[in-house]
């Protein structure tokens, strides 16, 4: 009886704050198309909030409708999601806009299972489209979900375990306000993300201090408990920029690794760090750039920070005597490399080689 009343408790106050002091103002907020939204989730998917939301605005000024967006060409798109990271998710964003656009005739898919069988479409992303859309009683579980339930509730047992994403899901519906999904859903996520953060929470000006169990036992630092630590690896990539009669060679990235469908130069990717001497001595130069050719500058230091990789990057720009194209590889013009996708860090040094 006492943690049902509990969950009518926080659902109720956490409806009061909603209605009375959320003031976070996001351009998608209370939007009601199914396209905006899932739109919107797919980008914030890993992403800032601040970062993300340039990028929707892009989107949906050049794709305003998904059969817009379906017609597009790859190259395109994936030009225009150049940054964010990810690119899976850029991929998986076409697969579906097409399969909506060809196979459902242009219409959003107005259930949940239905939205769930999108590519790239999880159980919160799903949630979040039919609770917004079409305000029907699923509730989202994310980062900002799991912290305000384990926080308010006490509960110690790790949101990425088994157990523990069957226990918050299940928390998570049974806490919902059915009759406004939408609304409650919208609070819940904007309330972890201003008042019960990460780091800091605003525990003084919380209206659910009362009752929140983390706070009265003062562990509300502690709270939610993760039970996998990934561990964070090093990777070094020497980018050859090799040059041939004002054209230079590049490739599509298709691998199921990072950056897969953005173009990059050719690679010599080692396990540590490298001298020039020793790139140029090794059987992948060798075979690219044969015995004679022009080295015309070298530019290192490039970092990019992914979630549980650290990538350095240098890049060494040659002049070739002679024509050669590895397999997989291409010759393109200079004037053409401005008009396709590549990772923040090669561009990083694009911009920095001009």
């Amino acid at each position: 009886m006492k943690k049902a009343q509990n969950a009518a408790s926080f659902t109720q106050i956490l409806m009061l704050w909603h209605d009375k002091y959320n003031i976070r103002i996001m351009p998608w907020k209370g939007e009601k198309d199914p396209y905006k939204i899932w739109l919107s989730e797919i980008i914030l998917q890993q992403t800032r909030v601040e970062q993300g939301l340039e990028y929707f605005l892009r989107f949906i000024k050049k794709y305003p409708t998904v059969k817009k967006l379906a017609a597009a060409p790859d190259n395109e798109v994936f030009k225009l999601w150049e940054g964010l990271g990810y690119y899976s998710r850029c991929k998986n964003l076409l697969s579906a806009a097409r399969t909506i656009a060809t196979e459902m005739k242009g219409q959003f898919p107005e259930q949940y299972e239905s939205i769930l069988q999108l590519k790239g479409v999880g159980p919160y992303t799903a949630a979040a489209i039919a609770s917004f859309a079409y305000n029907l009683p699923y509730a989202v579980v994310d980062g900002n979900v799991n912290r305000v339930l384990a926080r308010f509730f006490g509960i110690d047992i790790a949101i990425d375990s088994t157990k523990g994403k069957a226990l918050f899901n299940e928390l998570a519906q049974q806490v919902l306000d059915k009759e406004r999904s939408a609304l409650y859903n919208q609070a819940i996520m904007d309330f972890g993300a201003t008042v019960c953060k990460p780091q800091l929470p605003l525990c003084n000006i919380c209206l659910l201090q009362k009752h929140c169990k983390a706070f009265l036992k003062n562990v509300v630092n502690e709270l939610p408990v993760k039970e996998k630590k990934i561990a964070k690896k090093h990777r070094w990539f020497y980018y050859i920029v090799a040059e041939y009669n004002n054209k230079l060679l590049i490739r599509k990235r298709t691998a199921k690794d990072i950056w897969q469908n953005l173009h990059e130069f050719v690679l010599i990717e080692t396990s540590s760090h490298q001298q020039p001497g020793e790139i140029y001595a090794s059987a992948a130069f060798k075979i690219l750039a044969g015995e004679k050719y022009t080295v015309l500058n070298i530019l290192e230091g490039f970092k990019q920070q992914l979630t549980h990789q650290t990538i350095h990057a240098s890049f060494i720009h040659i002049k070739m005597n002679k024509k050669y194209i590895p397999e997989g590889m291409e010759m393109a013009e200079k004037a053409a490399i401005s008009k396709l996708a590549f990772p923040r860090i090669i561009n990083d040094y694009l911009e920095k080689a001009k």
